[in-house]
């Protein structure tokens, strides 16, 4: 007995997005080394503004 094939969906020769795939082929994904250096960068930067705020407030 043989089994019936069927088509899940059709096929498209060109892909849908072009870049999707070029990226996918890659292996690309996050930037996680750089996101450790950007939010230590600003939490640091926030630390610094919150201490200005204080002197400021109690500079008045």
């Amino acid at each position: 007995m043989k089994k019936s094939q069927t088509v899940r969906g059709q096929l498209s020769v060109k892909p849908r997005n072009p870049y999707a795939l070029a990226a996918r082929q890659k292996a690309a994904g996050s930037h996680d080394r750089h996101q450790t250096v950007r939010s230590l960068r600003r939490s640091e930067k926030q630390l610094l503004n919150v201490r200005v705020r204080q002197r400021d407030l109690n500079e008045d």
